[in-house]
């Protein structure tokens, strides 16, 4: 009994010791943050250090909620770009949008919640909780984004990786006209070769603007299939080269089934061979009783075959506000991790097609036998 009891008690001893002056956040991190969703945020640093940023992994980014607006586009998902630790991001056109604002030279403010909204639209402020700016900022970002889409390289149909990639191109030409640096998650992906994908691009203003262009008589079209297949791809592809794929999931919603459902579609539809993704992260506020977390818990996801179940010890739920997790996730690994060289998946989409489709068409024939 004893030896079994030891065991149990062969984790590190909770500490009592004050936290210094201007303590760092490794330290921070790794010693006091010690139990409750502190300790499981202590376990998705160290997941992401000691696994997930190895160089033989694909890391895949999910975005949802109203993230950029707060900066986290370019104080956090920007520097995880550059430093090689993003390979693939699902998000909503929603937060693309908001980046940008930034990126032309608009302003955001820090605000109050507790304002009489009805004074907020007379006044022509748009709020996002406690964030207030002008309403000029979206008509400004609107006219942005509409002058791209009438351009002749968008008359065309697309995925939304390459409708993101061309965005990001003149995005990124912008900033370097106003001087503005590592600011748009459209300019950064752009220059790093991560292509960006989003769900569902109809529900944003990006999406909104699109279809203006569209009854104006311009002929962009999405296709949102073609997504559906060149993700499966990216996550076939780092597997079958002997690597590993791991998905570093911020909130729910779309976006996160949208990432996730890469393995059923690799083995429920397509009736490739495979096992799941290796690894899972995921910084959530959500509840899986109430029917709200989106794909609910990594142990549920194994039976959808999303999830390796022979990797489910290296899955993590952070069950925190992810404007308060990402920003120290973002400082600890940036601190602690050596920059990977870019995948720049972007650039060998077609290959990666080529390689789904190869497997499909063997599957095909077997079945024909």
């Amino acid at each position: 009994m004893k030896k079994r009891l030891n065991n149990f008690l062969s984790g590190k001893q909770i500490i009592t010791k004050p936290i210094p002056k201007n303590v760092s956040v490794k330290q921070l991190v790794e010693e006091y943050f010690q139990a409750y969703n502190a300790g499981r945020l202590r376990e998705a640093s160290q997941l992401l250090k000691e696994k997930m940023l190895k160089e033989n992994v694909t890391i895949g980014m999910s975005l949802t909620g109203a993230l950029t607006p707060a900066g986290l586009g370019g104080s956090c998902v920007v520097p995880l770009i550059e430093a090689g630790f993003v390979d693939w991001i699902v998000t909503t056109g929603a937060n693309l949008y908001h980046d940008t604002h930034f990126a032309i030279g608009c302003s955001l403010h820090r605000g109050t919640p507790f304002i009489d909204d009805r004074v907020l639209r007379a006044a022509k402020v748009i709020r996002i909780y406690d964030i207030l700016f002008d309403y000029d900022v979206l008509l400004s970002t609107d006219a942005f984004f509409r002058k791209l889409l009438r351009l002749d390289e968008f008359q065309t149909e697309m995925g939304t990786a390459e409708l993101h990639n061309r965005l990001g191109k003149y995005v990124a030409e912008r900033e370097k006209i106003l001087g503005i640096k590592h600011t748009s998650i459209l300019a950064s992906a752009y220059k790093y070769g991560v292509p960006i994908y989003t769900s569902a691009p109809g529900d944003s203003s990006i999406g909104m603007n699109i279809a203006e262009t569209s009854l104006d008589g311009y002929k962009i079209k999405l296709d949102v299939l073609l997504d559906v297949n060149e993700t499966a791809a990216i996550v076939l592809n780092a597997k079958r080269k002997g690597g590993k794929s791991g998905v570093f999931i911020l909130g729910g919603g779309s976006p996160k089934n949208f990432m996730l459902q890469t393995e059923p579609q690799i083995q429920e539809v397509l009736g490739i061979d495979e096992a799941g993704h290796d690894y899972f992260l995921q910084i959530t506020d959500a509840r899986p009783d109430t029917g709200g977390l989106s794909g609910a818990t990594p142990s549920e996801a194994v039976s959808w075959g999303k999830i390796d179940p022979n990797m489910l010890p290296d899955a993590v739920v952070a069950y925190v506000d992810t404007t308060i997790a990402l920003p120290i996730l973002t400082s600890y690994v940036l601190g602690t991790v050596k920059p990977r060289k870019p995948k720049r998946l972007y650039d060998r989409r077609e290959a990666l097609l080529g390689g789904l489709y190869k497997e499909y068409i063997k599957v095909k024939q077997r079945k024909n036998k």
